[in-house]
């Protein structure tokens, strides 16, 4: 069978999952593709029927990094197990798919006008909240306002700070008009702060409730502890299988992967790559081992001695060994990072910018430029931010000592530490989440007024490149732009980023997926609830 004829078969197998391609058109199809029948018959068996989704059942998931200062306000979510919630109980305009592209929720369609100055969204007719009220264009004006203006907390603030108006047309459609033209607007509205919420009638929203107009309805909720969630037979998406879904905030990965070896829940997030080889061999676990943009970064605060000085930065950046922390911290589950924050997962990725090499001698001659050799600083982290988190931390100290500089691994909560850590302490560890363009993510964390600029970085020629690049339709321009946006912050700037780590999670052997899984967010874009089912 041809690799062409092979993705027509998955596409096939994939629509036939979805009701939308019958046996028979299966099997013609199949054998126009040059399979033969028996062969055609016995891939209906396995990629099919086997597949299909079937209603029913409790779905029980460990969830790391939940928080008692967890909460519903969409603007200030941090948390992984706020952003999972929200995926399983609210709903966005857009979303991302399991392939990567971009697809309707909350917004049935949507269109610009050819300077991208405007953009249209038509809301989805059916899409209902969970106390029965059909979501209005009145709730989505009011849901983007909520991340608007001078008042508002929201660390999305900065993604629509372009948004000049929003219209209701009066016709079942919003209209975004920007000061700056922004061709990726479609692609900012599946960041998980810009949920769809009730309009209070006053402009604001009702997210005080903790309801949405997503696939399941929230029946009970301790932030910290987990929740219970039913089906909301009402939404408006395709998926929604399970009966129930119930999530338990395990932060300990030992605790987490035991639960899943003994069946005590269903699936876990974030797996601990060591233990790969030792749970691949248990025939009742499945692990999904995902690709993405996802990235770990070590944001310094560059108002804040010593990390106002470049060199010391610099001093940072090459003490640090990514090559081993992939191979002995994440087993190979990793594409190197080059400290500036844009994965090869992402479009227009700079491929040509030089790898930066561990250096300690070139580390130590920074740190003699500074005044500051035999350097010691203190660096935060927390078993939490990802997989082998703290062990990172203790192996890139190692490396360090090679360039005369002392960094002090500060083991922290990980109860409190979105709340008390990041942005808070001047050097840490943060995973942050795939986003789907470079623009996303530098205007969430880079751009100088953004509320999550984690390292404190203002640097004018970045933040003009940031809007020019914006509004530059051509390809082979913009990419030249994120090419010189990459190189200052990886000169410049102040976080050290070692690697962008694959999704590794796991599930049991009866809990199946369509075999694609989104590389937006741990757990299928955080959509598992909606997206998988019991075989």
């Amino acid at each position: 069978m041809t690799k062409q004829s092979q993705e027509l078969i998955h596409r096939l197998a994939r629509e036939a999952r979805k009701g939308r391609v019958s046996r028979r058109e299966f099997m013609h199809h199949s054998i126009v593709a040059g399979v033969t029948a028996t062969t055609a018959a016995g891939l209906w068996t396995s990629e099919v029927a086997a597949q299909t989704p079937s209603r029913g059942g409790t779905f029980r998931v460990a969830q790391h990094d939940g928080n008692t200062a967890d909460q519903h306000d969409p603007g200030l979510y941090q948390s992984n197990f706020e952003i999972a919630y929200t995926h399983t109980v609210r709903a966005y305009l857009t979303m991302i798919n399991q392939d990567g592209t971009l697809g309707p929720d909350v917004a049935s369609e949507w269109s610009a006008t050819p300077d991208a100055m405007e953009w249209t969204f038509k809301i989805n007719d059916r899409a209902t909240f969970h106390n029965g009220k059909k979501v209005t264009t009145a709730d989505v004006v009011a849901s983007m306002n909520h991340h608007r203006g001078d008042a508002s907390t929201s660390a999305a603030k900065a993604l629509l700070s372009t948004v000049e108006d929003l219209v209701d047309n009066g016709d079942g459609t919003v209209t975004f008009k920007l000061s700056a033209p922004n061709a990726d607007l479609p692609w900012i509205m599946p960041d998980y702060h810009l949920v769809i919420l009730p309009d209070n009638g006053d402009g604001t929203i009702d997210w005080q409730s903790g309801f949405g107009c997503g696939p399941y309805k929230m029946v009970e909720l301790e932030f910290g502890v987990g929740g219970r969630f039913v089906r909301h037979d009402d939404w408006h998406g395709e998926g929604a299988y399970f009966d129930e879904v119930e999530f338990l905030v395990i932060n300990d990965p030992n605790a987490r992967q035991t639960a899943l070896i003994t069946g005590d829940v269903d699936a876990t997030s974030l797996l601990e790559n060591k233990t790969l080889g030792l749970l691949g061999r248990n025939p009742n676990v499945e692990i999904d081992n995902v690709s993405s943009a996802q990235c770990i970064t070590m944001p310094m605060h560059v108002d804040v001695p010593p990390f106002d000085n470049l060199d010391v930065r610099m001093a940072l950046k090459l003490a640090i060994n990514r090559e081993e922390l992939i191979e002995k911290i994440t087993f190979g589950a990793a594409t190197i990072g080059n400290d500036f924050h844009h994965s090869p997962a992402m479009p227009y990725f700079p491929s040509e910018i030089p790898q930066r090499e561990y250096d300690p001698d070139k580390a130590k001659w920074h740190l003699q430029q500074a005044g500051m050799e035999g350097l010691s600083v203190d660096f935060s982290t927390a078993d939490s931010i990802t997989t082998g988190a703290v062990d990172a931390a203790i192996l890139y100290a190692e490396h360090a000592k090679a360039a005369g500089i002392n960094i002090n691994v500060v083991r922290e909560p990980n109860d409190s530490y979105w709340a008390d850590v990041w942005l808070v302490k001047p050097w840490c560890m943060v995973t942050w989440g795939a986003r789907p363009t470079p623009d996303v993510m530098y205007t969430l964390a880079y751009q100088d007024d953004a509320d999550w600029n984690e390292s404190h970085w203002k640097n004018p020629r970045f933040n003009q490149l940031l809007l020019e690049a914006k509004a530059e339709l051509d390809d082979t321009k913009r990419a030249g732009m994120y090419h010189e946006m990459g190189m200052l912050a990886r000169d410049d700037g102040g976080t050290v980023i070692p690697y962008f780590p694959n999704f590794v999670y796991g599930r049991r052997s009866n809990v199946k997926h369509i075999g694609q899984l989104s590389p937006a967010w741990q757990m299928d874009g955080y959509r598992h609830a909606s997206r998988w089912w019991f075989a």
